[in-house]
């Protein structure tokens, strides 16, 4: 019995020697962190780094943290992040976003963002190159505004990239955000009419990417992983009577040439016509002349409602058929 009460006692003793260091060193890591973005140039500030959780989970609180980037002059600020992981593995780790206003801010634009239930959760393979095995952002109802009003927001959020458990260097994007709606500025910028739905019936993204190397420590430090082949499965935006689905499976060469195929959907296109008209996406003068060239696409798909194209990508520029429609973008992670 006392060498059972001995070895319980030890127990105890080298895992909160255990808790103390691993706390320690993400503590640490964090302000190691700060320092060496603003050796880069950046504003990286935090106020103070508490730990708690003791004895099964780490828990940080980073109060006012801060940070701009001076090449493009993006800045985020907010009063309190918190980070949590299991004791036992810190790669395992959530940060917790407050309830209040968090700032992004441009040199075009203030922006201000607020979510109920917001949380990112990071999940990282052991070992010292840390790949990412999972990431997610969810969060129930959240809005972006500006001092002049609503931007967007939702009813709720659920983006993931997840790693391929055959393909290390292959990660699935899932996007939902049901609920999605323009807010007032927008819609008035945009000059959407008044009886236009408010929500979006349907927002969702599903598309598999393979990069020419994992994710990992090496992102953060030196340069972002570049795809190489996309297969996107499914993107879709549902909104009153409008359908626009998309699907394509594109190879991505050096320099971010794509290649492939897009395939678009459009169901009740005239009305898309009409909302671009009105919202002066579309001048007036060429309305007419796109709507026959539609017209002419969709009587060839067999539904005169239905818009059903394949665009084809090569040699840097885009084609309907045998048609050049323009110059293709490139896709480069910087």
């Amino acid at each position: 019995m006392r060498r059972l009460i001995w070895l319980v006692i030890l127990c105890a003793v080298l895992w909160g020697a255990w808790w103390f260091f691993a706390a320690t060193t993400v503590q640490m890591g964090i302000l190691k962190w700060f320092e060496h973005q603003r050796s880069l140039g950046w504003q990286a500030e935090v106020a103070r780094v508490d730990k708690s959780g003791f004895p099964l989970n780490l828990n940080l609180r980073l109060a006012e943290p801060a940070l701009a980037d001076p090449r493009s002059g993006v800045a985020f600020s907010t009063r309190v992040l918190d980070v949590n992981a299991p004791a036992w593995w810190p790669g395992y780790a959530s940060i917790l976003f407050p309830q209040d206003e968090m700032i992004l801010a441009s040199p075009l634009e203030r922006k201000t963002i607020t979510a109920t239930q917001a949380r990112a959760d990071l999940r990282l393979h052991p070992g010292f190159a840390l790949e990412l095995e999972e990431l997610a952002l969810t969060s129930e109802g959240w809005l972006v505004s500006s001092p002049e009003g609503s931007l967007m927001g939702a009813q709720g959020l659920s983006l993931k990239m997840t790693q391929s458990e055959t393909s290390k260097g292959t990660y699935a994007f899932t996007l939902t955000a049901p609920g999605f709606r323009l807010g007032d500025v927008a819609r008035r910028n945009l000059r959407i009419p008044d009886d236009w739905p408010i929500f979006f019936d349907n927002l969702q993204i599903d598309m598999t990417v393979l990069f020419d190397r994992p994710f990992d420590r090496s992102t953060v430090e030196t340069a972002r992983p570049q795809p190489r082949h996309i297969d996107l499965n499914l993107a879709e935006i549902t909104w009153g009577g409008l359908l626009l689905r998309g699907a394509a499976d594109l190879a991505v060469a050096s320099g971010g040439i794509l290649s492939g195929d897009v395939t678009l959907q459009a169901r009740n296109w005239r009305e898309m016509i009409a909302l671009a008209e009105t919202t002066g996406v579309l001048p007036p003068s060429i309305r007419a002349q796109a709507e026959n060239i539609l017209a002419a696409l969709a009587q060839g798909s067999g539904n005169p409602d239905t818009l059903d194209v394949t665009l084809s990508l090569r040699d840097g520029s885009v084609f309907l058929g045998f048609f050049p429609l323009g110059s293709a973008p490139r896709l480069v992670l910087r």
